[in-house]
């Protein structure tokens, strides 16, 4: 499925030109967020981005 609508980082408007903003001319960016999986392999490291921590403290946590 493509995704149409396109949300400007600079003014928050909605637009449906993908190469910049009709408004202000600020980059615009797809606003859905990414599917979701259960069987996501990175959501150990995505986990220790949210929590501020390093990959070698929770590496030896988790052995």
């Amino acid at each position: 499925m493509v995704w149409l609508l396109r949300k400007c980082t600079k003014c928050g408007s909605y637009t449906l030109k993908r190469d910049f903003c009709p408004y202000c001319h600020g980059e615009v960016r797809i606003p859905h967020p990414a599917k979701f999986s259960p069987d996501d392999k990175y959501a150990i490291y995505k986990g220790m981005l949210r929590s501020g921590a390093s990959g070698e403290e929770n590496s030896n946590n988790r052995k």
